[in-house]
């Protein structure tokens, strides 16, 4: 049973099972931290071998962490105390408040490093929260009821995740580490930490669940892992495909690979394994260098197009013309004329790229058989092998859905379409790009398509980014011949490239949460200033000095206050005090109470309110004078006193962020309260990190990051690739726009596969019709 409360001034308090929580959670955190920073020093050694440049500062952090290791575990420990005697006080201590409290003001830049590291941190707090969710629900309720029935929460509940990452970001405070090393370590915190945390959590609750602490909340029964069902022969191909792609890894086959299979499957009835590999002989290689699984895969992709193809082609185009006594266009001749457009492609062919609505596989078949004539070729005489045709084929579609529906516009589409020629010899060379995630190909149109996507080259970094594209491109265009090797030497090369950039992508997201963070607080503390105003006056005729007192410098004190202190800061009672005493001494004015030493006792509180406005010494005290003027014009009956405040200075804050819309506009006759409640829910509980594809009204698809929840509004964040924010919504927002169409899961499997799902999707679609 739960022993009597001891504490006197703190009803309901149980002194005696505070202290069996705090000796059971805190001793051993700080050990369990203790114990994993006495590795990082070896860690960071590690690092300083592989960093290059970085090396110095690595082995710089190793030699501090060395030095200022007893240090670093008193900071750690210091805030888990600082935290815990706020409990026992009665007064919960803010993790956000603590963490956003070390700049002076709430406008102020903060310094790249300190921001990186409580980013950070919120980031290690997040994961935390995500796994021990279940376990810290139970604390928060059982912390709470023996604190003396408080309503304790993630930010204070003082051994939370979010405490022990301000306990961490103060921790390493002192030190002198690189951004970097410093970022390192918060990220090792997150993995060696994460276990030993949780077992603390679990030890906590089960010892007050002991001592009849809200026994009824115990913890769920895990259920019993469900028995594997058998795999069909479908299963066993895709799941072989991965095999063959990644080794025995856990990477899973991309999804329209999956799909595809399932309707080949489907219209072929199970797969066998009589089903070879295909054996056509016009190709590069056959099926030469494919496993079994592989060929059957783009055995099936040919039935597919084959059965497609009348469909998609009208009977005047140039691939359905009599074959007759027509011979196909060898290998070598092939790619002399592809090698020709690669370097020079024709005007039809780049119209076709930059234009919605014209089919590039239709287009590059036409442009091949014209170019055969600058061979010598006989057009008549000629056509195209079935397997040639099949690789116009996918990698023209391919590339219809990549420039269809992703956000490639102007020199981001040019770009990406000159790669369709050297794609369509890669995809003769070696057919192995459509089913190995790991083609230096498909990898480099990856990353290319990637920083492509969305650049429209508004900042310095998106123009360098583009610079880079252009230069790739460029020299792939320049020196493929059909030598495979460029792709590999080009991919590595762009993706080292791309990494530094992707550095500055999340120094720009960071930035992008800290900013929307900054502007909601100002929001709120507007919106409180304005309230506590309203409250105290509403439609009250008040004299000219006071009602312009309240009104500017007065609210503008007290926005700031909120600012920076919080809702419960000490000068925001402070202000509220003076507004509360200042209309106290307006009425007893009014009741004609002459003698009074008007605002005596309010003159510190004015100076700082007037200061707080750039109003300061002679200045304030004749702004002051005024005000006292004023009460005792009105005691004594005498308007000639009232005086009207002097000219003040103009200061204004940041004005509050706009309500932004949506990314996607949903339109005036939406009805924005018809959405799925589930959906909104599924909203709340993402995790920071997530990708969403939001599309909008022309079926363009942009990938959205959540960057950030808010607190105040519970609004998510979502930046753009280039780590721009782009979308700022609510969740019952986002579900009306799940409910249109315009939301939808992200599947990251990069631009080449999402590009093949859409091809698939397109294939279905006509299979369809031909049946």
């Amino acid at each position: 049973m739960i022993a009597t409360p001891t504490a006197t001034g703190h009803p309901g308090r149980n002194a005696a099972l505070l202290t069996l929580a705090r000796d059971a959670a805190l001793p051993a955190l700080a050990e369990s931290f203790a114990t994993v920073l006495a590795r990082f020093d070896d860690v960071l050694f590690d690092r300083a071998g592989t960093a290059g440049a970085s090396q110095l500062l690595f082995l710089d952090g190793m030699r501090e962490l060395r030095r200022r290791r007893d240090d670093i575990v008193v900071g750690f420990r210091t805030h888990l105390a600082r935290a815990w005697s706020a409990l026992e006080q009665g007064e919960p201590l803010s993790a956000e408040a603590t963490l956003a409290g070390q700049i002076e003001d709430g406008l102020s830049l903060v310094p790249e490093h300190v921001l990186e590291s409580r980013l950070a941190v919120r980031n290690f707090a997040t994961v935390l929260l995500r796994d021990w969710k279940p376990v810290l629900a139970r604390l928060d309720r059982r912390l709470g009821m023996i604190a003396g029935g408080l309503e304790l929460n993630a930010d204070t509940n003082p051994i939370s995740p979010e405490h022990i990452g301000v306990a961490i970001h103060e921790a390493f405070a002192g030190c002198e580490l690189a951004p970097e090393v410093r970022l390192v370590l918060i990220k090792l915190c997150e993995r060696d930490l994460h276990a030993p945390i949780g077992k603390r959590y679990e030890k906590v609750d089960e010892q007050l669940a002991a001592a009849g602490v809200m026994p009824q909340m115990a913890a769920p029964r895990r259920p019993a892992p469900r028995p594997p069902t058998p795999r069909d022969e479908l299963d066993e191909l895709v799941d072989a495909l991965d095999t063959a792609q990644h080794g025995n890894d856990d990477a899973t086959a991309p999804a329209w690979a999956r799909r595809f299979a399932d309707r080949w499957a489907e219209s072929r009835g199970r797969m066998q394994s009589s089903h070879g590999a295909s054996s056509h002989a016009g190709g590069a290689d056959g099926a030469e260098g494919l496993s079994g699984n592989q060929g059957m895969l783009l055995e099936a992709l040919h039935e597919l197009l084959q059965q497609t193809r009348h469909v998609r082609e009208d009977a005047t185009s140039a691939a359905s013309v009599a074959v007759g006594q027509q011979r196909p266009l060898s290998q070598r001749e092939m790619m002399s004329v592809l090698s020709l457009l690669q370097a020079t492609p024709s005007a039809t062919l780049r119209a076709a790229i930059g234009e919605d609505g014209e089919s590039l596989a239709q287009r590059l078949k036409s442009e091949v058989l014209s170019g055969a004539t600058r061979l010598g070729v006989d057009p008549g005489q000629a056509r195209l092998d079935p397997q040639d045709e099949d690789a116009i084929d996918l990698v023209g579609m391919l590339f219809d859905v990549m420039l269809d529906e992703r956000d490639l516009e102007g020199r981001s589409r040019e770009l990406i379409g000159r790669l369709v020629v050297p794609f369509v010899k890669v995809a003769m060379l070696d057919r192995r790009m459509f089913v190995q995630k790991t083609h230096p190909a498909r990898k480099l149109l990856n990353s290319l398509a990637e920083a492509c996507e969305g650049n429209t080259g508004e900042s310095q970094a998106e123009r360098v980014l583009m610079g880079k594209v252009e230069e790739i491109i460029e020299r792939l265009v320049a020196e493929f011949n059909e030598n495979l090797a460029i792709f590999l030497t080009l991919e590595e090369e762009f993706r080292d490239f791309l990494a530094q950039h992707r550095r500055r992508i999340e120094i720009a997201e960071r930035r992008a949460a800290e900013t929307q963070r900054g502007q909601e607080k100002l929001e709120m503390a507007r919106t409180r200033a304005a309230a506590e105003l309203d409250r105290r006056i509403a439609d009250a005729t008040l004299p000219q000095a006071i009602g312009e007192f309240l009104r500017q410098p007065w609210q503008h004190h007290l926005t700031l206050s909120v600012l920076r202190e919080g809702e419960d800061g000490a000068s925001v009672d402070e202000a509220l005090a003076l507004a509360d005493g200042l209309l106290e001494e307006v009425a007893e004015a009014r009741r004609k109470i002459v003698g009074k030493p008007w605002l005596q006792a309010w003159h510190p509180a004015l100076r700082k309110v007037f200061a707080s406005v750039g109003v300061h010494a002679d200045a304030a005290t004749s702004a002051i004078d005024a005000l006292h003027d004023t009460l005792q014009g009105i005691a004594e009956s005498r308007p000639e006193l009232e005086r009207a405040l002097p000219e003040l200075p103009q200061v204004v804050l940041p004005a509050p962020p706009a309500q932004e819309a949506p990314a996607v506009e949903l339109g005036s006759k939406v009805d924005v309260s018809d959405f799925d409640n589930a959906d909104a829910d599924r909203f709340r509980g993402m995790e920071i990190g997530s990708w969403l594809d939001f599309v909008d009204k022309d079926g363009k698809v942009q990938a959205g990051k959540l960057s950030w929840v808010s607190p105040i509004s519970s609004r998510l964040l979502f930046v753009n690739r280039r780590g721009v924010r782009f979308c700022v919504a609510s969740p019952e927002e986002l579900a009306v726009m799940v409910r249109l169409g315009r939301l939808r899961a992200h599947i990251d499997d990069g631009a080449f596969d999402s590009a093949m799902q859409g091809v698939i999707d397109r294939l279905d679609t006509k299979n369809a019709t031909v049946h």
